[in-house]
């Protein structure tokens, strides 16, 4: 199968996560950019570290909009607030409304101060030409240099590496084991006979509860890789060879099938599977602390899986997502409050005390040394499967390393949803959305 984006290999995540560590770090995490060997960009002096004083500051994530992550992250703001003796004012949209309405911000000069990004947005704020690089800020403080490389765009570090993982497969094993799946299916075709055998359970059972909302059915791209599609290759899109039709008209017939069903997002995904209503779901590692939280089934947590996904045929690599979370700092360079901001992202992703605390409530990898070496990460058992079953594979999306990455999706999802609608054939919809994303990148 062909690839063209970076992957992890077994010595590879035992050299960057540690033997059972959760905290797998991806080496090359960014598309293009990255410095070489990992290390943070050259510092300037005009944006540092103990250059200005405590100032009020605004910070933004969509962290703050979810039950399950709010309290972890109002608790790091006023840890934050009482240690240095400030306000800070919290911004905060859905996640499926937050780029959107940061970048609207950000360009009317509404918001600065420090933000809570995806790493695949990264091209698209810097673009803006208002971020700041913290490389002076990131300087000695124990990152890892993948964790780094994650958060840089054009050679320059544009975040603070927060947290760095992959999405892949989470699996109720009970209900895997109750529909007589012995082995979690290895290949495409044995992964459909399994969601038959699902669906035999009755009562309402969604197998597996994919992304079918246009605002997550960019879900799709994975398949479309699994399936053999590079995406882009050599600066061209190739949505609409016969690898990306075939991964749709999969898709489309599972949806026919009853084995997926109609407008799930990753929220409603999770909630179904919270319930029992679905057998497997994609998600990060974040995922698993929101489905137990919301469930009734005390035992949850003891049943939930990571897997590797399936693959076109054996003996193929399997597919994951990088996933990961930065933050971002938007301001002027000579600004208090944006020197504040700086210094809150430092403190928030690398201070032993506060990763720690925030990896009790939230579980999501680390991204510094003595985090990723502490007891608390390296004897966690479920990060430690979902780091090799997952996050080992995992590459990042190949739209990312264009500002109009965003755009380029949304196209794609409106694609597909025509095709699981019945509204366009998968030919005509794929060869229809690779035109319209080639023009988009240029």
């Amino acid at each position: 199968m062909s690839q063209n984006t970076p992957s992890v290999s077994r010595r590879q995540l035992l050299q960057f996560a540690g033997l059972g560590a959760a905290g797998l770090m991806l080496a090359g995490c960014m598309p293009s950019g990255g410095t070489t060997g990992g290390g943070a960009p050259a510092a300037g002096d005009a944006f540092a570290p103990g250059k200005f004083k405590a100032a009020d500051f605004k910070f933004s994530s969509w962290s703050l909009t979810e039950e399950a992550a709010a309290p972890a992250i109002k608790a790091l703001l006023e840890g934050y607030e009482k240690k240095s003796k400030v306000d800070i004012t919290e911004v905060s949209f859905p996640y499926n409304e937050y780029f959107k309405q940061l970048m609207l911000q950000v360009r009317g000069g509404q918001f600065s101060g420090a933000a809570h990004v995806d790493v695949a947005w990264l091209a698209s704020l810097a673009a803006l030409g208002k971020l700041q690089d913290v490389s002076a800020f990131t300087k000695g403080r124990g990152y890892t240099a993948s964790a780094l490389e994650a958060a840089q765009f054009d050679g320059k570090q544009y975040g603070f590496p927060w947290t760095i993982g992959a999405i892949g497969l989470l699996t109720n094993s009970e209900l895997i084991q109750k529909a007589g799946i012995d082995e979690f299916p290895v290949t495409v075709d044995e992964y459909e006979g399994a969601l038959k055998k699902l669906k035999g359970l009755g009562n309402g059972l969604i197998p597996y509860a994919a992304s079918t909302k246009a605002a997550q059915l960019k879900d799709i791209l994975i398949w479309m890789q699994t399936f053999g599609s590079d995406l882009v290759k050599d600066g061209k899109v190739t949505i609409g060879d016969d690898a990306s039709i075939e991964a749709v008209t999969w898709y489309k017939s599972l949806y026919d099938q009853g084995l997926i069903a109609a407008d799930v997002d990753r929220f409603d995904a999770r909630s179904l599977f919270s319930q029992g209503r679905t057998a497997i779901y994609d998600d990060a590692p974040v995922g698993r602390n929101s489905v137990i939280k919301d469930s009734p089934d005390a035992q949850l947590g003891e049943k939930i899986v990571s897997e590797s996904r399936p693959v076109l045929k054996k003996g193929d690599t399997p597919r994951a997502l990088v996933w990961g979370g930065a933050i971002v700092v938007v301001g002027g360079a000579s600004d208090d409050s944006t020197g504040t901001a700086a210094e809150f992202g430092q403190w928030a992703t690398s201070d032993l005390d506060a990763v720690l605390a925030d990896y009790k409530v939230r579980a999501l990898p680390p991204v510094t040394e003595k985090a990723q070496a502490s007891d608390a990460v390296a004897s966690d058992a479920f990060g430690s499967r979902f780091a090799e079953k997952i996050t080992a594979t995992a590459t990042v999306n190949p739209f990312w390393q264009f500002p109009q990455y965003a755009q380029v999706e949304t196209v794609v999802a409106e694609r597909v949803q025509a095709v699981l609608v019945g509204q366009q054939s998968p030919k005509d919809a794929m060869a229809q959305a690779g035109e319209a994303a080639q023009k988009l990148i240029g």
